[in-house]
């Protein structure tokens, strides 16, 4: 695969591969940029259920517009019936990575936790629930920005169930305890999901595991997790009351919202966030915004968008200036996001905006 070029895209590399996809990365010859190009197993491609659930993630991540989730470009097939997204390809590593190096600080867990809340938010009010939250599925930038990524998993409202039956779907260690039994799920699965990854972000440990995923399952229905606070002191109660309330095996004694969960959340990051104040920030940072089109010509965006990489180029040059990159500047173009927020979630102090 390595080499070839499928539709207007040539596949530098192999990023990874899962149950429900490859993953390459490659150049968009049109555009000029790099993306990821997911593609279903071949495997796979004679089974009618995982090509629709494999359209379903796109589906799912392109109807969301949202700094936090990964923007999905196309959903198109190859001459020989082979299905694959488009999507953006990030700068970074994933969660999972980060993890094995050991626990995060307090300061970046919340705020990465934080993060992905936001975008859980989104893609709850829209009605999709994505049932597959884990540091696999989460990419955090070199601009610290957390990205989710594979909706694969993801239900959206109305559409039929592609899951047989009383099957699980999901990995075992972060499912809800409703998920392992196979039941109908909603929105708290994830907030559930969240808990865990938090807890583990924390600890450098899972709430629940074992070397067998059916002890795993018995232990996420069964057992309780051992105390934040006796892994790691400089966890607050407050803090690990969060988590706890998030990891509540009755559903109507979970966080019934995630709205509620960035609400705690951005309480107890009040004073101690790595983004806040601004004046704190020991290296001079800056996010350059794609140029705004005022005239009538849409050919004139690709001079916009020109004008603001090389822009982002000849600051790249400077030296002790953090320059965010184009993918994360990038992707609030067309939102209505105050100045203030945007610099916030891109972690900067300057935000440069303009138009042509």
């Amino acid at each position: 695969m390595v080499g070839s070029t499928i539709s207007h895209y040539r596949i530098l590399e192999e990023l990874g591969r899962g149950g429900m996809g490859v993953v390459y990365k490659a150049e968009d010859t049109k555009l000029r940029r790099n993306v990821a190009l997911k593609f279903l197993p071949t495997a796979l491609t004679s089974d009618q259920d995982a090509k629709e659930r494999f359209i379903q993630e796109a589906q799912a991540a392109s109807a969301l517009d949202h700094p936090n989730i990964c923007t999905v470009y196309e959903v198109s097939e190859t001459n020989d019936g082979s299905s694959f997204i488009a999507m953006a390809c990030y700068d970074g590593e994933t969660l999972r990575k980060k993890i094995e190096r050991g626990p995060l600080k307090v300061e970046d867990a919340i705020d990465i936790a934080l993060q992905v809340a936001q975008g859980l938010d989104k893609a709850h009010q829209n009605g999709i629930v994505h049932r597959d939250i884990k540091p696999a599925n989460i990419i955090i930038t070199n601009d610290s920005i957390a990205k989710i990524v594979d909706f694969g998993l993801a239900k959206l409202a109305g559409l039929t169930k592609l899951t047989r039956t009383g099957a699980t779907v999901g990995t075992a260690a972060y499912m809800s305890p409703e998920q392992a039994r196979g039941e109908e799920v909603d929105q708290r699965t994830d907030i559930w999901s969240l808990g865990v990854l938090l807890y583990e972000m924390l600890t450098g440990q899972l709430p629940f595991n074992s070397e067998y995923e059916q002890a795993v399952i018995y232990s996420i229905l069964n057992a309780e997790p051992k105390p934040i606070i006796e892994l790691r002191k400089d966890v607050s109660p407050e803090l690990e009351q969060i988590i706890m309330t998030m990891m509540m095996k009755n559903l109507n004694s979970r966080y019934q919202k995630i709205s509620d969960v960035i609400e705690d959340l951005k309480k107890l990051e009040v004073g101690i966030s790595k983004r806040e104040p601004y004046s704190a920030r020991q290296q001079p940072s800056i996010a350059v915004l794609p140029f705004t089109n005022l005239s009538s010509d849409m050919e004139q965006e690709y001079f916009c968008n020109g004008l603001a990489e090389e822009i982002i180029n000849v600051l790249s040059h400077i030296e002790d200036l953090r320059v965010v990159a184009r993918t994360s500047a990038f992707a609030f173009k067309g939102k209505q996001v105050e100045m203030k927020e945007i610099g916030r979630k891109l972690n900067v102090d300057t935000v440069l905006d303009g138009s042509v």
